[in-house]
């Protein structure tokens, strides 16, 4: 399935839905950052998804992330609350949401990077190589909130 973002776009579609929905902000020891090529969108993104029923918030951050990166993470803490009305998310299957994602700090403890049905890469990424990346404005600011170690999360 594809999808489209659109960011404070006058022409996106009106949202129907509102998701509860991850990313992960995974670092290993050097500081690098898991991140990956989706498959949905061509551009690089942290690995996250949809919670679903009968898993807690941080479950879906495990499980998401070990499905799309073949790394197991440990969660312990969150970036942010990012819920920006003017992010429209559609789908190809004709699905259109406001964005409602929670991002959350996590640190790898097991597993080897592998591709999924949902990455076309992934890889560990130095920071000082993010600028080059193809990625949505709405991963860049979580990204930078990440990178900021604050002991407070972002609401945004």
């Amino acid at each position: 399935m594809s999808r489209k973002d659109y960011f404070n776009d006058p022409e996106a579609p009106t949202a129907t839905r509102i998701v509860p929905a991850v990313t992960a902000f995974v670092q290993d020891e050097r500081g690098f950052l898991l991140l990956e090529r989706r498959s949905d969108n061509g551009r690089w993104g942290m690995p996250g998804g949809v919670q679903e029923i009968g898993e807690s918030i941080s479950d879906t951050v495990v499980r998401e992330v070990v499905e799309e990166t073949g790394i197991t993470v440990e969660v312990v803490g969150l970036v942010g609350i990012f819920t920006d009305p003017d992010h429209i998310i559609e789908f190809s299957d004709g699905e259109v949401r406001q964005e409602f994602s929670l991002c959350f700090r996590a640190r790898p403890v097991a597993g080897e990077i592998r591709v999924s049905a949902e990455s076309f890469e992934v890889s560990w990424i130095n920071p000082s190589d993010l600028d080059a990346l193809d990625m949505s404005p709405t991963t860049r600011k979580r990204i930078v909130e990440g990178l900021k170690a604050s002991p407070h999360p972002a609401i945004n």
